[in-house]
């Protein structure tokens, strides 16, 4: 019952792959042995290359994992998610703070983002929370990513955070009531504020009520971003690698995109190789 409270990936899982680096030199030099007239049929979807700018090659690996269909092909039932709790014509989010109206909004992941959270004792947790499941309470053991203090409190100055969790509300809010130290996250969403896509978890931009040119997230799997993957800035999984720098990395990657007229414009060329990264970074 434990994976139906935290919503994470694991290390070593066999279903997480890698994207390959985009090598833009190596498409060129397969399109010029093309022999003209001829198409080429597409790969399948699963192995498709996905195109990352400089910057986001040299600071991550990207992991997503898939979940099961049930066999008849229809879409798995998802616990903690059903129509009625998330009605689409209502945005997620309330109206922007009044000190806020002049903000992007930033959406965070929290698992492998941000924090790590284990059932299994730890003895360097940075806290302790209690889950209660089933009439019994459990431990997670929190470890928290290295320099997110430092980023949470630097985000909080230029964006509306937002926290949005696809794992339950009854872990994620007292992780949250210990890690925003700060107190710069403006709102949290959890499962129930995903869409159910092919038996997958996702999170929809759109239906947060904020313009999507103005709208980033971060969040460690693809697969919760795929139906705006212009909005989308990587990161790689993280478990408990202590010299992990991402987060301090990002810092001033976030602070410029803060600035920019449209998002879309400058994250979207993830996938148009317009080099538009390199006007920012």
């Amino acid at each position: 019952m434990h994976e139906h409270v935290i919503t994470q990936v694991e290390r070593g899982d066999p279903r997480h792959y890698n994207f390959p680096d985009y090598d833009e030199e190596e498409e060129k030099k397969q399109q010029q042995q093309q022999p003209k007239g001829e198409e080429v049929a597409p790969e399948p979807a699963q192995k498709k290359k996905r195109k990352y700018p400089r910057f986001i090659r040299k600071l991550i690996n990207l992991f997503t994992c898939f979940s099961p269909k049930q066999a008849d092909g229809d879409d798995e039932e998802i616990e903690g998610v059903t129509p009625e709790d998330a009605p689409r014509d209502k945005p997620l989010l309330g109206a922007l703070q009044k000190n806020r109206t002049d903000r992007k909004t930033l959406v965070l992941d929290l698992d492998e983002t941000l924090v790590h959270s284990s059932f299994k004792p730890v003895s360097n947790a940075d806290f302790i929370v209690p889950v209660e499941i089933d009439g019994t309470v459990h431990s997670v053991y929190v470890l928290k990513r290295p320099h997110v203090d430092a980023f949470m409190e630097e985000m909080g100055k230029h964006y509306e955070v937002v926290v949005f969790t696809a794992s339950l509300a009854k872990y994620a809010n007292p992780v949250l009531d210990l890690l925003d130290i700060h107190r710069v996250v403006d709102a949290r969403l959890f499962r129930e504020a995903c869409v159910s896509v092919q038996g997958s978890l996702v999170k929809d931009l759109s239906r947060l009520g904020r313009p999507l040119k103005d709208t980033i997230i971060l969040d460690n799997s693809p697969l919760s971003y795929m139906l705006q993957p212009e909005n989308a800035v990587p990161i790689s999984s993280w478990f408990d690698q202590p010299d992990d720098r991402e987060l301090l990395d990002l810092i001033p990657v976030l602070t410029t995109m803060a600035t920019v007229p449209d998002v879309t414009e400058v994250l979207g060329s993830n996938t148009k190789k317009s080099g538009r990264f390199g006007n920012y970074y």
